[in-house]
């Protein structure tokens, strides 16, 4: 049974008949609306003219500013009264086939954006968003903080924010550049808000009850997670010292062990390889962030470890031995989950079970075997991941190809240029393949794919249809073309079917080339074919690739204008990859983006929310990808534009990108240090 909405009672505290409530705290923030809205718009106002902007952003806010106080409020008020009502806010209904929309850069660039506002609130008031959040996990009683617990979250007050900044149309820039300015001002008025409900709080001596109610795992969470921040940072450092590795463990071990000890030194014990190992071990096994039926699973490949380390010596020297990747892939996307019966996972510890299961059992284990465990379990990762996206992955094909209409069209256009050369057409004949049938062909490319069958039947009909067209020799020939006739017509009629073509456009063309097929059978003599430009000389493969391949990348420059500094999700070195114009900034992106494989998870914050989603599906090209939630009706499809501008502000991670072992390895380095 579901615990219940407000879990604290008098008996909890007596204070408590007095003590503010979910419903006192949102009244007081929705009565103190008014005055944070007129308070961002002053506030903007004194930023616009304290410092020398743009004329074209000065401008966007003159026609905005006597509008948004009110739209503010306007917007902010429904979301206040769903949270008092006890309703997410923020919720977004689940994803269809027929809802699923590309994340390109303009979404992407407002979600930047809006991350930008939040971490500007989180930054301003971390102590009280931190209070308000164990009261808000109180009253719904939970065991600890979540985010979404609190109805008050900066999130909300972001969305509102740039909400409020459509009341006049604006190109997305200076939208992205107005949430620029006014997320200080936002910050620093919700400050105010926040300062004064933890004041209630306090009044009613309820700050020691809220601290002691939620957990503070997440604060310890948040503290390892920036750490493995770091270390990402520091890993592509070409000045990485030997001591982060694996075997800079293991020289560290050895010098230790080999050291001459003082009279007065405290007396250690050396470490061997197996006490080594086993320590090594323990601390994988001790990672907070992994489920128990994780570690358990980790726990039986121990024995299958320690019975390699007796006859493999570079076990314990190299980090990209086959047993630590594996090790690291079962962590990584055990971490992915929330809860040990999640019917994924349980799907996924059955497979382990059965691959340990063959490691403790062969005669002689060798990282051959953990390296063919490792692709076995990298297949069912994939092949699971690929399960859980099928059914958009047709639709995000069909969304990638609807994109490529604009430049199919042109390239069609030419190709069919070069087929009917100097045919003997008519003019509406000649008018009609060159466009209405080029919408044919570029239809079917988009519903069925550049190559399907359907579109090559379509490029097909030109041919046989200027074959059609060719003067019959004999009579065999004559009768051989009238059988052919009704085929040819049918497919014409097809293909203006396929794009809604109405009949008052069709029928002059039917006419046209009925009378000229009537001459044909006649044995009349056909007219004199109209002077035509040589179209370039190149074949509709090579012109397709040549489209598919060497497309340009049209992104603006508002991208280096922020760093989002994530601190409480894991995080990638954002100065690594946001440098303007610089190869190696270049180079790392390009690299970030090949290490992406299906089945992956990753933490990113995709349509102005943050999510756990694995990669389930990229397409072709590799300018589409389907990321699939924890919830498989959370699916979000990403453009690879898109992707880039998140990772160049920090908003997109690997869900495990130190991975477990090198976590332990850092741990038992300062241990070991530690025991000097």
């Amino acid at each position: 049974m579901a615990a219940p909405f407000f879990a604290l009672t008098p008996a909890d505290n007596p204070s408590m008949a007095q003590a503010p409530s979910l419903h006192s705290l949102l009244d007081e923030a929705l009565a103190q609306t008014p005055d944070l809205s007129r308070f961002v718009l002053n506030a903007v106002q004194d930023a616009m003219e304290g410092k020398s902007q743009s004329f074209l952003l000065t401008d966007a806010w003159r026609r905005l500013r006597p509008r948004f106080a009110a739209d503010l409020s306007a917007t902010l008020l429904p979301l206040l009264e769903a949270s008092r009502r006890g309703d997410d806010p923020l919720h977004r209904p689940a994803t269809s086939l027929d809802t699923l929309s590309l994340v390109d850069e303009t979404q992407a660039l407002k979600d930047v954006a809006i991350a930008h506002v939040i971490h500007s609130i989180e930054d301003q008031s971390k102590p009280e968003l931190h209070q308000l959040g164990n009261f808000f996990a109180a009253l719904r009683g939970t065991a600890r903080a979540r985010q979404n617990d609190n109805p008050l979250r900066p999130a909300l007050f972001a969305q509102a924010l740039h909400q409020a900044l459509f009341g006049i149309e604006l190109d997305a820039q200076l939208r992205y550049q107005l949430m620029q300015v006014a997320a200080t001002p936002m910050a620093k008025g919700l400050h105010r808000i926040y300062t004064g409900l933890c004041a209630e709080l306090r009044a009613a001596e309820l700050t020691s009850l809220v601290s002691s109610h939620a957990a503070r795992r997440q604060d310890a969470d948040t503290q390892l997670r920036i750490a493995e921040a770091r270390q990402r940072q520091q890993a592509h450092q070409p000045e990485r010292t030997q001591a982060a590795t694996l075997d800079g463990l293991a020289r560290r071990v050895d010098a230790r062990n080999s050291r001459p000890q003082a009279l007065d030194e405290p007396r250690f014990v050396p470490v061997a390889a197996p006490d080594m190992l086993s320590r090594l071990y323990d601390q994988i096994l001790a990672d907070p962030r992994l489920l128990p039926p994780v570690k358990a699973s980790l726990a039986r490949l121990q024995i299958a470890v320690v019975r390699l380390a007796r006859s493999d010596a570079s076990l314990l020297r190299k980090s990209d031995h086959p047993t630590w990747l594996l090790l690291n892939r079962v962590a990584a996307h055990g971490m992915a989950f929330e809860r040990s019966d999640d019917a994924q996972l349980q799907a996924f510890l059955r497979l382990m079970a059965d691959e340990t299961q063959q490691l403790v059992d062969a005669p002689a284990p060798s990282a051959a075997l953990f390296a063919q465990a490792l692709q076995r379990v990298d297949a069912h990762i994939g092949q699971q991941a690929r399960q859980r996206g099928e059914r958009s992955a047709g639709a995000l094909a069909g969304l990638e190809r609807e994109q490529n209409r604009g430049q199919w069209l042109p390239l069609v256009r030419e190709q069919i240029e070069v087929q009917i050369g100097t045919a003997a057409l008519g003019p509406r004949l000649r008018h009609f393949l060159q466009t209405v049938w080029a919408d044919v062909i570029v239809q079917a490319m988009v519903k069925s794919g550049h190559d399907a069958p359907e579109a090559n039947a379509a490029i097909d009909w030109v041919d046989g249809l200027l074959d059609s067209l060719q003067t019959p020799a004999d009579e065999n020939q004559r009768a051989a073309l009238r059988q052919r006739l009704p085929l040819l017509i049918a497919g014409l009629r097809a293909g203006c079917d396929s794009i809604a073509l109405p009949e008052s456009e069709r029928e002059p063309v039917m006419q046209e080339l009925m009378q000229q097929h009537g001459r044909l059978l006649r044995n009349q003599v056909a007219p004199t074919p109209p002077t035509v430009v040589k179209a370039p000389e190149s074949s509709h493969a090579e012109l397709l690739q040549r489209l598919l391949t060497d497309r340009e990348s049209q992104l603006p420059e508002h991208w280096a204008h922020t760093r989002v500094d994530r601190g409480q999700l894991p995080t990638v070195p954002v100065q690594l990859y946001a440098e303007q114009d610089s190869p190696a900034a270049a180079a790392a992106v390009q690299h970030w983006l090949q290490s992406l494989a299906v089945g992956n998870w990753y933490h990113l914050f995709i349509q102005s929310e943050w999510m756990t989603a694995q990669l389930a599906w990229i397409s072709e090209t590799g300018l589409f990808l389907l990321f699939v939630g924890q919830n498989a009706d959370e699916r979000h499809s990403v453009t690879r534009g898109a992707l880039e501008k998140l990772l160049a502000n920090g908003l997109i991670a690997a869900l495990d990108d130190t991975g477990v072992v090198q976590r332990a390895v850092d741990t038992l380095m300062k241990k070991l240090d530690d025991e000097r």
